[in-house]
């Protein structure tokens, strides 16, 4: 249990700071209103899980499985600052803004993570 505990651990914080680097870079090339850095790690991460779950599956046992998938795909992907992010534009009335933003991540989140999938088969 710990080694797993473990292994999760490391896999989060190698994802965090791929998710912190990438935002610097989102942040740098993508300005405007719209969060393409939070985007970008989601969409990126909804990917990632898809071809780590076609490899992998459900094999919860799996110390792949638990460092990449569980540990690093978790800590890479953001869907607090998502919540964040639409909860700013709430309290600013911006409602169009919580639509686009939410539809765009929960249609390419998904895409991403059937495209995975389908990559692996």
């Amino acid at each position: 249990m710990i080694k797993n505990i473990l292994t999760v651990g490391l896999g989060g914080g190698l994802g965090s700071m791929l998710r912190y680097m990438s935002s610097l870079l989102a942040m740098k090339y993508c300005a405007g209103w719209f969060p393409w850095a939070t985007w970008t790690v989601n969409v990126a991460g909804c990917l990632l899980a898809g071809i780590l779950f076609g490899l992998w599956g459900n094999a919860t046992g799996s110390t792949l499985r638990l460092l990449w998938l569980v540990g690093f795909c978790g800590g890479f992907t953001t869907f607090s600052a998502f919540a964040l992010e639409n909860i700013t534009w709430w309290q600013m009335c911006e409602y169009y803004k919580i639509i686009l933003y939410t539809l765009a991540s929960i249609v390419s989140g998904f895409a991403a993570l059937w495209l995975g999938i389908a990559i692996v088969k």
